[in-house]
């Protein structure tokens, strides 16, 4: 999982209930080999040119969340940042392309492939001759000998944060030159192309001390394009400069300087040239193409000391000034503002935005470890009351991007395991939604139990309270939708359209669960929103108690198309007779203190692709199990739902060498998770980088491992072609 992109497998994938009702489903069609996994829906957007077209030098600024806390993509604690960097300094065996598919890096190898089945699996690398370190040795056998004993799993001396694939290795051996490497596994392997991207060389692998602490701040010896010259903790920067032991073509840029940007202060950020390019949200692309486009750029300023202070508020507020800052300002904190807003615009209009779809898709998450949600056919309602379509609309259509529903949990669109198996689940319907929830006791208008004190919530915002302050839709950051209002007055004036989001407008990426990219604030439903139509009549309940589901949500920057999306779910859940307590938590806590502590019912988090699903995406999906200290392990299967067959179908994905029948697998194994309905993929999450417009070959990506030497400034009088139309 990530916070804010898609980086290595290694940062992504790092680190005991039976559901009651397990439903044994036959294989639906849909999962045959006859499949086929398309195009992606949106490819990447970088201003394309070829590089005679790229100027030589300059230093590129590139935004990032934080300054990575280690420069080891193996450890716990990697971050996009660390993937930035060892993309840019470090060999890959292999690269993905547009449309997730792993292949073959030239600048490393010459060739890689499977020589021998029986009676062990044997992969022999033929390494390109040219490919040495930045010490001047050659990449060899000792680098990949040492990096597999590492992340093997059997010295526990080393950090690591996962050793799958390695531990399936039993040898690794020189093979008939120095630039041949031949890898034995004990078991069969499918993912073997996983394994050594990246690779360190054998100086950081070969010790735990050197592992554990000597690549966390520096990385002496690297092989890439880019080296990393410095990691400056006060400027929070970290320095990648041009290497020049580097065979392949030599990088176009001097420099590259990864710049920590809070999410928020990236409009800003650009406009100052402190950073040439950077994630956004809706609201800061929408400025960025604004600016562009000439707009928001109207001076309210025009009348002098004439325009009333209520007037300069009403046009901040408008232009998406943040309303802490301009709510109860005066005239003279107005006007500077406004004036700093405007100047910002006017250099805005140096940048343009790229956009894609990321590698990484939005879930629902039911937590089935326990209560309500511990009943198959109550998940399963929850799913059948959803309109998938609907929330893809909700947050990719303004954006300009394809807002088609995920139908996998294992693979997206255009990558060779994608199929659509939802209907293994089924899709919106509101009454195979209710006969579900009756099947499992739940009565519309049913008596229900006086309660002296609230459930407790989630989070350091939980706490008690009486039920006359429930009723009225709860304390800050907690509250009931769908609760009746008598005060119709209210209803008619809230400032809400009827899907409680404001505008409409400002939609973006998700908040800090794979990280949050924004979109408008307060976008979920209000106290008092009235109910859908169609609603059930009353709450259901069942043994005196009310079907409401605590619905655990991030607050901070980046967090509102979370909460936009949640209010929608809230709506369609409604309808069927499921309310919904939306409970706001820090965002700093809310992975670590509620979705991996297991404190919700229903929350919004991300995954990432993997080209490697058969591995990457086990850990996410298995059933839990008891350890040994009498704890669950749950591994990040952070809804508690799994089952053996799932299980057993990964494993065989995993372990078969024959690609279309692991293909066959994971879509089986794809097509459980969505029948036991624990998690329920949404959309694929929007990419928006903000670029300035001479910055080319980068931008938003999708799926493809970016080509950091061939970045840089376009030449004066040169132009980009036209990006394809389509896929």
């Amino acid at each position: 999982m990530s916070h804010d992109g898609v980086g290595s497998r290694a940062v992504l994938r790092a680190t005991a209930f039976l559901t009651a009702g397990a439903l044994a489903v036959p294989l639906l069609a849909g999962c045959g080999s006859d499949d086929k996994a398309g195009h992606p829906l949106a490819g990447p957007d970088i201003a394309h040119v070829t590089r005679d077209k790229v100027a030589e030098g300059g230093t590129v600024k590139w935004a990032v969340d934080a300054l990575p806390e280690t420069l080891n993509a193996y450890q716990a604690d990697a971050d996009a940042g660390t993937t930035r960097v060892a993309q840019a300094t470090l060999p890959s065996m292999f690269q993905l392309d547009a449309n997730g598919r792993p292949a073959v890096n030239p600048a490393y190898l010459e060739s890689a492939k499977v020589i021998e089945t029986e009676p062990r699996q044997v992969v022999l690398y033929k390494l390109n001759q040219q490919a040495v370190w930045s010490d001047g040795r050659e990449i060899g056998a000792a680098d990949f000998l040492a990096q597999w004993r590492a992340l093997s799993g059997k010295d526990s001396a080393f950090w690591t944060a996962r050793n799958a694939g390695y531990d399936r290795i039993s040898k690794i051996e020189r093979g008939a030159s120095d630039l041949q490497v031949r890898v034995t596994f004990s078991r069969p392997y499918a993912d073997w192309k996983s394994l050594f991207s990246p690779l360190y060389p054998k100086d950081v692998m070969g010790t735990p001390d050197a592992f554990n602490d000597g690549a966390r701040r520096k990385l002496k010896t690297t092989a890439g394009p880019f080296r990393v010259d410095k990691v400056d903790t006060a400027g929070k920067d970290v320095v990648l400069t041009r290497n020049p032991r580097w065979w392949g073509q030599p990088a176009k840029l001097d420099q590259i300087v990864l710049h920590t940007v809070p999410r928020d202060e990236r409009a800003t950020a650009l406009a100052d040239g402190k950073a040439d390019v950077a994630d956004v949200d809706a609201a800061t692309a929408g400025r960025i193409g604004g600016a562009a486009g000439g707009a928001g750029t109207g001076s309210p300023l025009a009348g002098g000391g004439k325009t009333s202070a209520k007037k300069l508020r009403s046009w901040a507020l408008a232009h998406g000034l943040a309303a802490e800052k301009v709510e109860h300002a005066g005239q003279k904190k107005l006007r500077k503002a406004i004036t700093r807003y405007l100047e910002e615009q006017d250099a805005l209009r140096s940048y343009e935005v790229r956009k894609s779809l990321e590698p990484a898709y939005t879930q629902l998450a039911l937590n089935g470890a326990g209560g309500v949600l511990a009943d198959e056919r109550v998940r399963r309602a929850v799913a059948r009351a959803l309109d998938r379509k609907e929330l893809a609309k909700l947050v990719l259509t303004p954006l300009g991007l394809p807002a088609e529903p995920v139908g996998s949990h294992l693979a997206l669109e255009g990558q060779p395991a994608y199929a659509d198996n939802s209907d293994a689940l089924g899709g919106q319907d509101t009454k195979e939604a209710q006969a579900l929830l009756s099947d499992a006791g739940w009565v519309p208008g049913g008596p229900v139990k006086a309660e002296k004190k609230a459930e407790k919530a989630a989070g350091p915002e939980s706490g008690t309270q009486d039920d006359d302050d429930r009723s009225e839709g709860g304390k800050d950051g907690e509250y009931i939708v769908g609760e009746d209002d008598k005060n119709t007055d209210d209803k008619k004036t809230d400032g809400k359209n009827e899907h409680g989001d404001g505008s409409g407008r400002h939609l973006a990426q998700d908040g800090k669960q794979y990280t949050g990219q924004g979109g408008a604030p307060g976008a979920y439903a209000p106290k008092g929103t009235a109910a859908p139509a169609g609603a059930v009549n009353g709450p259901l309940a069942k043994d005196g108690q009310a079907l409401n589901l605590r619905f655990v949500l991030p607050t901070g920057a980046g967090s509102e198309t979370l909460n936009t999306v949640a209010g929608r779910i809230s709506a369609m859940l409604e309808k069927v007779g499921i309310r919904t307590t939306i409970i706001k938590v820090p965002d700093e806590s809310y992975f670590k203190d509620h979705i991996a502590a297991g404190d919700f019912d229903l929350a919004l988090y991300s995954w990432p692709a993997s080209a490697f699903p058969a591995t990457d995406a086990r850990p996410i999906f298995a059933k839990p199990a008891p350890a040994a200290d009498g704890s669950v392990n749950v591994e990040q299967n952070y809804t508690r739902v799994g089952t053996d067959q799932v299980d057993q179908l990964f494993d065989q994905a995993a372990s078969t060498l024959d690609e279309e029948e692991s293909r066959d697998l994971i879509r089986k194994a794809d097509t459980r998770i969505w029948a036991a309905a624990g998690s329920i993929p949404l959309y694929q999450r929007p990419q928006l980088v903000g670029v300035r417009k001479t910055l080319v070959n980068t931008g938003a990506f999708g799926f493809q491992t970016p080509v950091y030497e061939d970045m840089g400034f376009l030449k004066k009088g040169a132009k980009v072609s036209p990006a394809p139309s389509g896929n």
